[in-house]
């Protein structure tokens, strides 16, 4: 547990940073958070049955504390193709936010998209938090460092549509290890959620505040720990303390979680006690339940991070619920959107069939993943520019966002 005195000695909070002071100001906070995070040994490789269902241990490991660590996931000759993707996605984005074209001068990608596919940030900033933004999920605000003179005006803080825009993205959406571990924790008929990119450039990448994700299930009365789904991270490099995702574990089982109380508990710093980093190779993937209190700081550091993430519900969570979250195409804002009826839900799951396809003829030696709800009907799911047009064009336009 991390000493109360740690943030006694830190430099106050509210006060102005630069870059290099909050490198220092977080380096014993980080020291005893990356202690924490090897002590909960909450990781390894993916381990299924013989039946492909997930190993006990490890569901029972996520089932305790809300997250577990997969090691070695993506292979090399697929990483260097999901950097290549991003990393030309990265360099395809508006020079600054509104602007038309990217940096090279070339109109920008995703200029014919039904949503854009960036929401750049201000270098070092916290974009939601203490706002009323994204459901007011956010309450509590993270320090702000000033960043470097020389840092760009806007920095590239999210990407949508990875499925459209990337290739290797689609394909990773239907890796049988990563869909395999969908059906043991949500049931063979899960479905999807929404995905995004999450690029920290080094020196400049803003924070996420504490939140959890989640924000129509609170309520029910057929609450539990999982009704949220969780999401998966694919890290493409190396991810430390530093730029990484934090979670406080076992938290998806608290229900709501007081934030701001939390905060006031730490002595009014953004450094919660007992949270720990979530650190990462490349090519492991992390999986977190959405209602696991989780955050991630500015990335003053010098290290890179860009994660792939992706969800998956339990259909029960949102067959005939009322959408919240879901991204509009005109200004950026979460809204409530309509009932996701069964119509709604296989357009917006036909987007895995397709992957699992796309990902076949791409990798044929590789297990191929049977998704439940598509069994029989692989014919009319054939990866190809006809099917993309139909379910993979703006398919984010179809998330379903609880």
């Amino acid at each position: 547990m991390a000493d109360s005195a740690d943030n006694a000695d830190s430099a106050v909070m509210t006060g102005v940073l630069s870059r290099e002071q909050h490198v220092a100001d977080m380096a014993n906070y980080l020291r005893l958070g990356e202690a924490r995070a090897v002590e909960l040994a909450n990781r390894g490789p993916v381990r299924l049955n013989a039946d492909g269902t997930l190993h006990h241990d490890i569901l029972a490991a996520f089932d305790k504390h809300g997250f577990y660590v997969f090691e070695g996931v993506v292979q090399s000759a697929e990483l260097d193709e999901l950097r290549h993707g991003a990393e030309d996605m990265i360099s395809r984005a508006p020079v600054r936010r509104g602007e038309k074209v990217d940096a090279f001068g070339r109109p920008a990608l995703g200029h014919d998209y039904a949503i854009q596919p960036y929401l750049m940030v201000r270098p070092l900033s916290d974009p939601w938090g203490g706002t009323a933004a994204l459901g007011g999920r956010h309450p509590s605000k993270m320090t702000e460092p000033v960043p470097d003179a020389d840092a760009p005006e806007n920095v590239v803080y999210l990407m949508f549509g990875m499925c459209q825009a990337m290739p290797a993205a689609l394909r990773l959406y239907g890796h049988p290890d990563l869909l395999a571990i969908a059906a043991s924790v949500n049931g063979a008929d899960f479905v999807p959620y929404n995905d995004a990119i999450f690029v920290k450039q080094p020196g400049l990448g803003g924070s996420v505040s504490w939140h959890q994700d989640g924000i129509t299930h609170w309520d029910s009365p057929h609450w539990d720990h999982g009704i949220h789904g969780f999401n998966f991270q694919v890290q493409l490099y190396r991810t430390t303390a530093a730029n990484g995702l934090w979670v406080l574990p076992g938290t998806h089982r608290c229900g709501r979680v007081d934030i701001k109380q939390l905060v006031a508990d730490s002595g009014g710093f953004d450094r919660l006690r007992d949270a720990v980093p979530l650190l990462c190779e490349p090519g492991d993937v992390t999986i977190v339940n959405r209602q696991t209190l989780h955050g991630s700081f500015a990335n003053t550091s010098a290290d890179s991070r860009v994660s792939i993430t992706f969800g998956f519900h339990r259909r029960a969570s949102v067959l005939g619920v009322t959408g919240k979250l879901s991204l509009k195409a005109d200004d950026l804002r979460w809204q409530d959107g309509d009932a996701y009826d069964e119509t709604r839900i296989d357009e917006r799951s036909a987007v895995i069939a397709l992957a699992v396809d796309a990902r076949s003829q791409h990798w044929p030696d590789e297990r191929r993943f049977c998704y439940a709800p598509f069994a029989g009907r692989e014919d009319d799911y054939r990866f190809n520019e006809a099917t993309f047009e139909r379910y993979i064009r703006d398919y984010n336009t179809r998330d379903l966002a609880i």
